[in-house]
């Protein structure tokens, strides 16, 4: 039943400007469609809505409003409401923007407005990660004062994940990929009667950079995109906030276990995949480029070089860090629903493998020009 201590819907026109409508009355279920009426007469030409003097309003009349408002081109920012509704407009606002999106502008301003965008994206990715390093330091740091939270049990089951289970396609891509680096550099030397130059190649190339980057890589695409996986599904299923509700932290039981496993394991598996490179390398040697093992072996033992080796195992935690919190930052991130887990997973993978090759190419020039 109406109320009959409300005024039907009103516009009128304001003294002060003849684009600037003023609205009255109860604009609610009751007068629907009085509603309709109303704004159906109401001028086409029209800058500004005061809607301040709205004795009532609910859903049904923010609605109308909108529509309104999107048949006259009208921006909604023109609408100004009483304080009392602003809340009910904006949640309503936001839950009924079916507007199709803009096209896609072409042209030189909206090219450099959308690489504005992107650089400010980017950088604000980059300072949250900073922002993230940090904050894991010093909780790593407070585990230290305080024993009790540290979680060896999930720590030895990331190093199992991460490590054990990674091992058999580290080794695989590795030796390949020597045997590849070996078989295309005795192409060349051979030209120069210098194939036995090829152990050099094969040491120094895995040694340095070619068993860390691969290991890396591999990781970044293997475990920066499960570490964000599984902890976006449990931000989208609140268990999140329920670590946060029984007063633990979530940084000491997802993000430093996993942080410390990749840390332990990524050495070893680097060390691993300049094993299974150097094997790669011998085993062409030895089939196809008519290098005895023995042969192989002894000019390995007086070519190879402690620093080489040191070089490549020195840039493995880096890496790790870089990898563990870009994939649990991103996961943090998740917004809550299933389209979010897969942009965020997709974006600790870009991020990693980008993040892991810049880096290792300002090692490669710094410790060149160090002489190491």
């Amino acid at each position: 039943m109406t109320d009959t201590t409300a005024h039907p819907p009103q516009i009128d026109a304001d003294g002060s400007s003849p684009s600037r409508l003023r609205l009255s009355g109860s604009w609610t279920l009751d007068y629907a469609g009085q509603i309709g009426t109303a704004l159906g007469g109401a001028p086409g030409s029209v800058d500004a809505i005061d809607a301040t003097s709205v004795e009532r309003l609910d859903s049904v009349g923010v609605l109308q409003l909108l529509r309104f408002a999107r048949r006259a081109n009208l921006d909604f920012d023109v609408f100004t409401f009483h304080e009392s509704h602003q809340a009910l407009v904006s949640a309503i606002e936001d839950v009924a923007d079916d507007r199709p999106r803009k096209k896609r502008e072409y042209g030189v301003s909206a090219a450099l407005e959308r690489l504005g965008r992107a650089v400010h994206n980017n950088w604000r990715e980059a300072m949250a990660l900073v922002g993230f390093l940090g904050e894991t330091q010093m909780k790593l740091l407070r585990m230290f004062k305080e024993p009790s939270r540290f979680r060896p049990t999930a720590t030895v089951h990331h190093m199992e994940q991460v490590g054990l289970d990674a091992v058999p396609l580290v080794a695989l891509l590795c030796f390949l990929v020597g045997a590849v680096v070996a078989f295309l550099g005795a192409n060349i030397l051979r030209d120069f009667g210098a194939e036995i130059f090829v152990v050099e190649l094969v040491n120094i190339s895995f040694l340095r950079e070619f068993a860390v980057l691969l290991t890396a890589i591999v990781l970044a695409g293997r475990t920066a995109s499960a570490f964000t996986a599984q902890i976006g599904a449990m931000v989208s299923r609140e268990e999140v906030d329920a670590i946060r509700t029984l007063g633990m932290d979530p940084i000491d039981l997802l993000v430093i276990p996993r942080m410390l496993a990749l840390l332990v394991m990524l050495p070893m598996l680097t060390f691993i995949a300049m094993i299974f490179g150097l094997l790669g390398g011998l085993t062409v040697g030895a089939y196809s480029l008519d290098i005895p093992p023995q042969q192989y072996l002894t000019r390995m033992h007086e070519t190879i070089e402690l620093r080489h080796f040191l070089v490549g195992l020195a840039k493995a935690p880096v890496f790790a860090l870089l990898i563990s919190l870009i994939g649990c930052l991103e996961g943090l991130q998740v917004e809550g629903t299933a389209q979010s887990v897969g942009e965020r997973t997709t974006s600790s993978v870009v991020q990693s493998i980008s993040m892991v090759i810049i880096l290792d190419a300002f090692f490669a020039i710094w410790f060149m020009e160090m002489g190491v």
